[in-house]
């Protein structure tokens, strides 16, 4: 059992932090209608609890997830049994040919994962450049500088029916990095049981990963919502597609 997101964590996640992915959902689907992608696979990398692939699946089309955390892909199983999921890393798994691609709630920030390197992630948007078809789309959104202030620690919590989650983020302007300590209780039996994780992000600079995708070929477009859905202070989004062609201009 990997580190991040265990059971009561991702459980947590799942039922209480469920808005980003459901209310980011009509925004993502528009934006795939507008790309002329209406059925065919989209690859979600980064699944978590399966909460987009679950829209997706809705929408008719077909699904592969991929994430980490095994206790996310548990539930994501049974919330989308239509879709294929797989526990592995985002950044080294295959990916086969499809329509789309979508990475949404900062997966590509997460440093947990040991395969998350400046290479590496260059080394991906050349591999899902040649996994999608001509004109498909690959839509996701990172992690930026700005959510704490420097030299502060945000502390905050969160509740719900049988849990709460803890949290502290400080952001390190110089390694480019936040760290969010997280304690989680959740009520089992009688009793709660308390559960302790560390995520650090890698911070990125939206101009920096916008220059990148255009030298793997891509088309690129930065947004600050999903449809009518906003992000947060310090995320921003990303529309890269793929052109006609049959390789790269």
């Amino acid at each position: 059992m990997n580190q991040w997101y265990k059971e009561d964590l991702a459980f947590i996640h799942d039922v209480g932090f469920r808005d980003f992915a459901l209310k980011s959902a009509p925004g993502i689907l528009e934006i795939l209608n507008c790309s002329k992608i209406c059925a065919g696979l989209v690859v979600d990398l980064g699944c978590g609890s399966g909460l987009w692939a679950q829209e997706l699946t809705k929408a008719n089309y077909d699904v592969l997830g991929v994430d980490i955390s095994e206790s996310m892909i548990a539930i994501a199983r049974e919330k989308a049994p239509n879709a294929e999921f797989r526990v592995g890393s985002l950044f080294k798994t295959d990916i086969p040919p499809c329509n789309a691609i979508t990475s949404i709630g900062e997966c590509l920030s997460y440093l947990f994962d040991p395969d998350n390197e400046s290479q590496t992630l260059i080394q991906l948007f050349y591999r899902i450049y040649d996994a999608l078809k001509p004109g498909g789309v690959f839509i996701f959104d990172i992690a930026e500088t700005g959510q704490v202030k420097q030299g502060t620690i945000s502390k905050g919590f969160t509740e719900g029916k049988d849990w709460v989650v803890l949290v502290e983020k400080e952001e390190n302007r110089e390694q480019q990095t936040l760290t969010r300590k997280i304690i989680s209780f959740r009520k089992v039996g009688q009793q709660y049981r308390r559960s302790d994780e560390i995520h650090c992000l890698r911070l990125y600079k939206a101009t920096d990963v916008a220059r990148e995708l255009r030298q793997v070929g891509f088309r690129v477009q930065t947004i600050r919502s999903y449809g009518k859905y906003h992000l947060a202070k310090g995320h921003v989004g990303f529309i890269a597609r793929r052109g006609m062609g049959a390789g790269r201009n």
